[in-house]
């Protein structure tokens, strides 16, 4: 029998050893292709400002209004980047600069490096998009899993059709509404910004309390925005799972009711709801955008609209690189997750 024993501990070693090959080959195949995904969409990001009537040197030059003289131009074209030489070799110049996170100088801001008006505005929409997404990703899943166990029932009578109403409300309505009835009518909550101008940012009780008071609102505003869609979606995967045979046999073991809702059904139905958490992740930098300005709250997405209106060419590309990154990141991370919960997916 020994022997025996010895052999299937060999076997059971050669198993693993080939799981944590075909996990890594996995990992390394989605990093390459997320890596190729960054170059072309950096690659548009460089050619689109180009392909463009215009150049930062020449807004600057307007809205300097005659008090520039015009041979601050080219000094002014050489450092936004826009130098006189073969595309190609901007384009290199411009890949080094990018990974080595040099994304030039603000227009608007001027002289501010882009890197540092991101960095500064990257945490606070990191803490506002982060909030409202796991807020809103939490409680439209949960929500999700009860509507899909009670289907046809009163609560999701109520809170399926609620959800789409809330999916086809526009973003800025919601803000705009929030801002209306809790800081105009109500006068419960501050009208905008992150947190009070009086207070100097520190880690003291003071500046965090007032940094999470003035964050409920579009916390809140941006949380109605996704919470539907995350419902929808988790109820129709458990509806799709409830079907299935694992299902009825375990019910038929007798199963408590909440083991077979979330051990069973709830756990296979995650993972198209984690590409659309996912998703949003990446693109709730974005669609942070108008929350952001009506709030005037003082992330990325503030930061872009400024930039936009300023024609602002660096401070824009920095930032959509920023939100590629972050998609693409988001990305990368479901698929781990899918490796995770679904070990068939190592061998796709």
């Amino acid at each position: 029998m020994a022997p025996n024993r010895g052999l299937k501990a060999k076997e059971g070693v050669g198993e693993n050893d080939a799981k944590k090959g075909e996990t890594m080959r996995f990992i390394l195949r989605r990093l390459a292709f997320y890596l190729v995904a960054f170059l072309v969409a950096a690659t548009f990001n460089f050619l689109i400002p180009r392909l463009m009537p215009g150049n930062p040197a020449d807004v600057m030059l307007a809205q300097a209004q005659g008090t520039l003289p015009p041979e601050a131009r080219e000094a002014l074209m050489e450092t936004f980047g826009f130098i006189n030489e073969p595309l190609y070799l901007q384009y290199l110049k411009y890949l080094g600069s990018i990974f080595t996170w040099d994304f030039g100088v603000s227009v608007k801001y001027y002289p501010t490096p882009v890197y540092d008006l991101l960095a500064r505005a990257l945490p606070w929409t990191l803490f506002l998009t982060g909030t409202a997404t796991l807020v809103a990703y939490a409680l439209g899943t949960l929500l999700g899993i009860r509507a899909a166990w009670r289907r046809g029932g009163r609560f999701d009578g109520v809170v399926s059709p609620l959800a789409l109403a809330l999916q086809s409300i526009p973003p800025v309505v919601v803000a705009i509404t929030a801002l209306f009835v809790f800081a105009v009518t109500l006068n419960w909550l501050p009208a905008g910004y992150a947190f009070d101008p009086a207070l100097e940012p520190s880690l003291s009780g003071p500046f965090l309390s007032s940094m999470f008071f003035h964050a409920l609102m579009p916390v809140l505003s941006l949380s109605i925005v996704l919470v539907g869609g995350y419902l929808i979606t988790m109820r129709n995967n458990m509806i799709g799972q409830l079907g299935e045979d694992y299902v009825h046999l375990a019910e038929a073991k007798g199963l408590s009711d909440a083991r077979v809702r979330y051990n069973y059904a709830a756990r296979n139905a995650f993972l198209p709801s984690i590409t659309a958490f996912a998703i949003s992740l990446g693109s709730v930098f974005g669609g942070s955008l108008i929350t952001e300005v009506v709030f005037n709250y003082p992330g990325l997405g503030n930061l872009l609209y400024m930039g936009v209106i300023a024609r602002d060419f660096p401070l824009i590309q920095g930032q959509l690189l920023i939100m590629t990154l972050a998609m693409l990141s988001a990305n990368f991370a479901v698929d781990i997750a899918y490796v995770a919960l679904d070990p068939r997916l190592r061998r796709a």
